[in-house]
């Protein structure tokens, strides 16, 4: 194999939650009288309460970050319990292979431990998964390149020995800050003529990642 680990981020990229994210911030925002567009909330994805109040401020001229974020965790938390997630194509499929062929596996995701869990048992992804690296185990979230210097590190790894797989731009520039060969498994918007330097591959799902490795 050319490459010895493979970092997955989870929300978009395993499962396809990204877009409940993006509505409920939306209407947790709205809920408290911010006017919130899909856009907004696009461009929060993967960062920290600390990113994420500075980006909101810079829209809105402040924002109250702990009770629309509550609100977020209840709408989505009600919806999760009722319909449940489901896995992005190919997830399965690639991490089956992975571990099939000795590939190293870790999880890089801004999402609680005990979330992250949770969400991959329901869908049967979790017991694939060798390492987690979550948010709150590093001091800097993404766009910075902690988390995945951290995965590579519970992995035994050098970064450039691992492919790093993201949705999302804020993803996309840690893992290639860390020195990860980063592909770009698009959700809910494509690369920008900025990030397509930063890329080792563009795929259309994950199983298409699997001849890569």
């Amino acid at each position: 194999m050319k490459f010895k680990g493979l970092i997955f981020d989870m929300d978009g990229l395993l499962l396809d939650t990204e877009k409940l994210y993006v509505r409920f911030w939306t209407e947790a925002a709205r809920f408290y009288g911010y006017p919130m567009e899909f856009e907004h909330a696009l461009s929060i994805r993967s960062l920290n309460r600390q990113f994420t109040t500075e980006k909101l401020a810079g829209y809105f001229g402040s924002f109250d970050y702990v009770p629309v974020h509550d609100k977020r965790v209840e709408l989505m938390d009600a919806y999760i319990k009722e319909h449940g997630v489901e896995a992005k194509k190919g997830a399965k499929e690639l991490l089956e292979f992975a571990k099939q062929n000795g590939v190293k596996i870790a999880l890089a995701t801004s999402s609680p431990f005990e979330r992250a869990k949770e969400h991959l048992e329901s869908v049967g992804l979790f017991k694939y998964f060798d390492e987690f690296a979550c948010g709150s185990m590093v001091k800097n979230s993404k766009p910075k390149p902690d988390i995945y210097l951290l995965a590579c590190e519970k992995l035994n790894l050098k970064p450039e020995e691992c492919i790093a797989l993201e949705d999302s731009p804020n993803g996309v520039i840690s893992a290639s800050t860390a020195g990860c060969a980063t592909i770009m498994v698009p959700d809910l918007d494509k690369p920008t003529e900025d990030l397509i330097p930063l890329l080792y591959s563009v795929c259309d799902d994950l199983s298409c990642v699997i001849p890569l490795l």
